[in-house]
């Protein structure tokens, strides 16, 4: 498929920008008419203006963050592992940095601040042990071997939070359970401003970074030929996916595949150049999970699905279908 041009593609992100804004406001469970959320947003009050300003409103940013910043995870994770195919989930940090979360969650210390700290020590300490294991197997440096690494030590995770959750009797294991489905629900506005505060630096120094992903796409020696100093810049896109991953799931729970898939839908419409791509997977990253959240809430209304449920279903296929397409490749 050959790439939209800049024209094109900018006018197509802001369709979908403003399509999944407007879906996630004015598309819920709550029987309320386009004129009454209208008259909610340009202050006309009404019985919809404390459902659309206090639940609907940062249910939409809160999904824009957190499919923005597993988006933008992705795309840089694929870079540095040289795996078209990785992303948080797989790699493991999303695993680790709920086992963070669900340990803070379960001590009684489940704050809007203090679950992304300690979902950023899971996260890191995850990435610590996939290299590890893939230094183990010999090859540390092997995209096919992280992603093996990564998938190992998340069902580990996995499976110690399910075994944290099965023997605490506390609210918060209660609560963690619900949470680590996955969903944009009963945040509000503190979560919201805990998530952007965390995700900032960690975009900030991704887009420093965007030039040097460019050269990394390369390959290792190139990149050092042509000034990139390697390992300084792996090091800090490594601990800013982390602390975005961390952030995204202490925030929302675990997310599967949206920093899969939309990487990859940019690069065929758009191109492969981080500066450009970075910004447009925060994006459609965003804008996807906005979509796939209002889908979840109003499938079965009044029941609302877990949103990683909506990702899971949709991911699944499109991973399938990217793991074909990358074999086959790989064997020409």
């Amino acid at each position: 498929m050959k790439p939209l041009g800049g024209a094109r593609f900018t006018f197509a992100l802001a369709l979908l920008f403003v399509l999944a804004v407007v879906v996630g406001v004015f598309v819920g469970p709550a029987s309320l008419t386009p004129r009454e959320v209208f008259a909610a947003l340009t202050g006309g009050g009404g019985p919809g203006a404390a459902i659309v300003w206090a639940l609907r409103i940062p249910r939409v940013v809160l999904g824009l963050l957190v499919g923005g910043v597993l988006a933008v995870s992705g795309a840089s994770l694929q870079v540095l592992v040289r795996n078209p195919l990785a992303d948080p989930y797989l790699l493991g940090l999303s695993g680790g940095a709920g086992l963070g979360a669900v340990l803070a969650m379960t001590a009684g210390v489940g704050t809007p601040w203090l679950v992304p700290a300690a979902a950023f020590v899971g996260a890191v300490a995850t990435m610590g042990a996939v290299y590890a294991l893939a230094s183990a197997a010999g090859g540390a440096l092997d995209g096919r071997v992280l992603l093996l690494a990564g998938v190992v030590v998340g069902a580990f995770a996995g499976a110690l939070v399910s075994g944290i959750l099965a023997v605490s009797a506390s609210q918060g294991a209660r609560t963690a359970l619900v949470w680590l489905m996955g969903g944009l629900g009963g945040v509000g506005w503190p979560g919201v401003l805990a998530l952007a505060a965390y995700a900032l630096p960690g975009l900030a120094v991704l887009a420093a970074e965007a030039r040097t992903l460019n050269l990394l796409a390369m390959g290792e020696e190139p990149a050092r030929h042509l000034g990139a100093d390697v390992t300084r810049s792996r090091r800090r896109v490594y601990l800013a996916a982390s602390l975005l991953t961390a952030a995204a799931v202490a925030a929302a729970g675990i997310i599967g595949f949206v920093g899969l898939v939309v990487p990859h839908a940019i690069r065929i419409l758009r191109g492969h150049d981080h500066r450009v791509l970075l910004p447009a997977a925060f994006i459609a990253g965003g804008a996807l999970l906005v979509l796939a959240d209002a889908g979840a809430r109003t499938a079965f209304a009044p029941l609302e699905l877990p949103v990683g449920v909506v990702t899971a279903v949709v991911g699944v296929p499109v991973f399938a279908f990217l793991l074909r397409r990358w074999t086959a490749r790989s064997s020409s």
